[in-house]
Parts: structure tokens; sequence; C-alpha cells
């Protein structure tokens, strides 16, 4: 069954980034656009006082050769990115399906899909982005972003870390607690270690001044809803092919009438 499900849960994580991509190009790529933008405006604006100040008013400083297109970036780049991200994470999730599947509580393979979708949303989105939010272009500066990086992923692994360990309490709590009552007091110790985590990790805010609020809304909101997509679109497929596989009717034998002789019919 794993490999069966491994299997289709990367072609939904395929077609999951797909969705995101579309959704990305016409929702999330704005806002970005308009960062470069602010940023460009701001180096423009600063252009004239560094000339000045190192050599000279005549001086131009020349622009920063580009790497790789911006029409790149947004489209053949934003693809393959999406695309690959939502294929690495449907496997993933198909596994952790397999393993949760059974061991949950009596619950149908939709429903554990459905409850596995959104604790993953919660622990590997949306509690690290409220710790450290995504930010657009000329948000950060570029001599921290190893820092930045490994507090983020620091904070994606103690949250995970912390869900996995909520959800073993429920399990052991059940029986003497109840469903309902086993899976509070695990919600409960979920918010209060994720808690001391948050407020352990240093804060990092590298907004510059001035910077469109608006812009930065929007982009987070981008973001944010880009992987609720991501994590429905795997909630609801894996959990339909998972049923799938488990409830495949067993194939009807063949009658045999044996008649005097030997010979069958």
């Amino acid at each position: 069954m794993v490999g069966a499900l491994l299997w289709r849960g990367m072609l939904i994580g395929v077609f999951a980034g797909l969705l995101c991509f579309g959704f990305l190009r016409i929702v999330g790529e704005p806002p970005i656009d308009r960062a470069i933008a602010f940023e460009a405006e701001h180096e423009k604006a600063e252009s004239p006082a560094g000339a000045h100040a190192h050599t000279g008013p005549t001086a131009a400083r020349e622009p920063p050769q580009e790497l790789v297109s911006r029409n790149t970036q947004a489209g053949l780049g934003l693809l393959v990115g999406v695309v690959v991200y939502g294929a690495a994470f449907g496997g993933l999730f198909a596994l952790a399906f397999a393993l949760a599947y059974g061991r949950v509580g009596e619950l149908s393979p939709r429903a554990t899909s459905a409850a596995l979708a959104a604790a993953a949303f919660v622990a590997v989105y949306l509690v690290p982005a409220l710790k450290y939010p995504p930010n657009p272009p000329s948000v950060g500066d570029g001599e921290t972003i190893c820092l930045r990086t490994a507090l983020y992923f620091s904070m994606i692994a103690l949250s995970l870390a912390a869900m996995i360990a909520a959800g073993m309490l429920r399990s052991r709590l059940r029986a003497r607690l109840g469903g309902w009552n086993a899976a509070l007091a695990g919600a409960v110790a979920y918010l209060v270690a994720i808690s001391v985590v948050g407020w352990a990790l240093p804060t990092v805010n590298e907004v510059p001044d001035h910077f469109p609020a608006t812009v930065l809304w929007d982009f987070r909101i981008a973001a944010l809803s880009t992987q609720l997509l991501l994590c429905a679109v795997l909630g609801i497929g894996v959990g339909i092919a998972a049923e799938r596989i488990l409830t495949v009717p067993a194939r009807p034998r063949a009658f045999t009438s044996i008649v005097p002789g030997g010979s069958s019919r």
C-alpha cells in the first residue's frame, strides 16, 4: 500500500503545485513587483548622496547585473520550484498518512488525511510564519540571511516535533479521558510548548522604514493562501486515493464444478 500511496501522493503534489503556480501568478507576483519597484526607487533616491560622498558629483554607480531575468523568475523558475516542492511535499505527506492511519483513532481515510493536512499546515507553516513571517524582496538584510534561514527552519523543526509529541500525548490519554478531552489536552500542550519556543528564539524585524504596509500584507496573505491551497489539495486528494486503495474489492473466485471423469467446468 505504501508504494502505491507514495507515487499517488507525489502526483497529487504535482497537481497541487500547478494550482499554486497559477494562484501565485495572479495573486503573488503583483506584490513582488511592487516591492522590487520600491527597492529600485529607494536605491535611486540614495544614489546621488552616495556618489557625492565617495566619488564626486559626476560619478554614477553601475546597476548590478541580473543573473536570472525577472520574467524567468516569475515564469519557468516559479513553475519548476512549486512543482518540485509540491511533489516532494506530496510524497512526504503520503508517507505520513501511511504512518498515521489507524493510529489516530477510528477515522476513515478521508478524515485521517484531512486531520493530517490541518496539522501539517499549522505545524509546518502557520506557527513558524507567526514568529518569522515571509517577506518580499527589499525586506531583510543580506548579511543576516543565513541566520534568518537557520532560525526559520529551527522553528519548523521544533513546531513539528511539538505537534508529534502532542499527538502521542493524545493517544496515551484517550483511554483515560476520552477522545475529545485527550485531543484538547494535546492541543493545550502543543500551544504551551510552542509558546515557550517562540519566546526563547530571537525576534527578527528588518522591514525598512516607509515600506508600503499593503505590499507587505498582500505578499504574506498570498504566501499563506498558497500553503493553505497546497495542504487542502493534498488532504483531499490523498484521502480519496487512500480510500480507493484500502477498499479495493476482492476479485470473485471463478466457479468450478467437479463432474465425474475428472473434468471441470
